[in-house]
C-alpha cells in the first residue's frame, strides 16, 4: 500500500467559455483565480486555475475552457461530482447566494452524516458544497464571499462506474480505506490527509458510458509532497501493471497520469514548486503566463484566445 499519496491536489474539467467561467468561480463562489496561462498541449485554450489565496494542493479547481465545444454527457467512467468544504451552519447562506445568482440545480441533502448542497456549474457541471466540522483549513477572503463562509478547499470526489471491484483495489493501493458503505455508494479516504481526502464511489452498472465535453471533469489529480515521492508512486503502479506516462513538467508541478480501470484518468501531481514561482502571491493570476517554448509566440497567442475582463 502506498502511503505518499495525500488527498487531492486539483481536479481538471472542460468548460465552453473563458469568461463565464472565471466569473463563476471568482464572483458566484468566491475563489481566486490563481493562475491565467494556456493548456501546454494547445496553447490556443486557456487553462485557468482556481483555488484559495496561494492556491494550496487540494483547493485548486482547473479548466479548459474550449469555445463552441459541445455539452458532454454524463454517465459512468467519469468523476460525477466535485465537492468543496464550507464551514457549519452555511448552507444557508450559499443556498440563498447561489439562488439569487441564478445557479441551477440546488438541491440539498445529507451523504455520510454531511450536509450538501448540490448545483450545477455554467456547462452542466456537478457540484456540491460540504459543511464539514473543524476543517482547519482557511478560505480565501475575497471582495464577493467573507473568509468564515468561504470556500475552504475540496471535501473530495465521487466517480461513477458501472463495476467498481477494480477501482477499489486501486483506492486501496493508493493509500485509501474504504470507510462506509450505503446502497450503490461507498466512500474512501485518507487518514491524517490533506483535508481534500475523500472519495466517493457511485455503481452505475446501467447507465452509458459519459462522453467528454463542456462540464465534464478531464481528470483528477491526487497530491504528493515532491518529485521523490512521485517518483515511488510511478514505479509502484507500474510494477503494479498501470501504464503510467512518464513524468511531464507543468511548470507549478510535475504530474504523470495513468487510466483507472473503471475509465477515470488520474493524475500524480506533486505540491512543489507551487503556483509563485513566476508571480508575486500579491498578483497571483492576473498576468498570461506562458511556457517557456510558448514565449516567442505570446503576440499570436495573445490575439487568438478570448480576452477575460477581471
Amino acid at each position: 500500500m502506498l502511503t505518499q499519496i495525500k488527498g487531492l491536489h486539483h481536479v481538471t474539467s472542460m468548460a465552453a467559455g473563458a469568461q463565464e467561467n472565471s466569473d463563476f468561480f471568482t464572483k458566484t463562489l468566491g475563489l481566486r483565480r490563481i493562475k491565467k496561462t494556456v493548456n501546454f498541449d494547445d496553447p490556443e485554450v486557456y487553462h485557468l486555475y482556481y483555488g484559495d489565496e496561494i492556491g494550496t494542493p487540494g483547493s485548486v479547481m482547473t479548466y479548459f475552457p474550449f469555445p463552441h465545444i459541445a455539452r458532454g454527457r454524463p454517465g459512468a467512467g467519469e468523476v460525477g461530482e466535485t465537492s468543496f468544504a464550507v464551514a457549519e451552519d452555511t448552507l444557508g447562506y450559499w443556498k440563498e447566494r447561489l439562488a439569487s445568482r441564478g445557479v441551477a440545480g440546488l438541491s440539498e441533502h445529507e451523504l455520510w452524516g454531511e450536509k450538501r448542497l448540490r448545483f450545477k456549474g455554467p456547462d452542466g457541471d456537478g457540484f456540491s458544497l460540504v459543511e464539514v466540522v473543524d476543517d482547519p483549513r482557511l478560505g480565501w477572503a475575497s471582495a464577493e464571499v467573507d473568509a468564515d463562509k468561504a470556500i475552504r478547499g475540496f471535501r473530495g470526489a465521487s466517480l461513477r462506474l458501472r463495476d467498481p471491484g477494480a477501482t477499489r483495489e486501486l483506492l486501496s493501493f493508493m493509500g485509501y480505506q474504504e470507510v462506509d458503505r450505503k446502497g450503490e455508494w461507498s466512500r474512501f479516504a485518507i487518514s491524517g490527509g490533506n483535508g481534500a481526502d475523500a472519495v466517493d464511489l457511485e455503481v452505475v452498472p446501467s447507465a452509458d458510458l459519459a462522453r467528454l465535453g463542456a462540464g465534464s471533469v478531464h481528470h483528477i489529480a491526487f497530491a504528493v509532497d515532491d518529485r521523490a515521492a512521485q517518483l515511488e508512486v510511478r514505479q509502484a503502479l507500474i510494477d503494479t501493471g498501470y501504464q503510467v506516462t512518464p513524468v511531464i513538467d507543468r511548470d507549478y508541478f510535475w504530474a504523470i497520469y495513468f487510466r483507472t480501470p473503471g475509465g477515470v484518468l488520474f493524475e500524480i501531481a506533486t505540491n512543489e514548486p507551487g503556483f509563485d514561482r513566476d508571480e508575486d502571491t500579491a498578483h497571483l493570476g492576473e498576468a498570461l503566463k506562458l511556457p517557456t517554448r510558448y514565449e516567442p509566440y505570446r503576440d499570436e497567442i495573445s490575439r487568438r484566445l478570448e480576452p477575460i475582463r477581471d
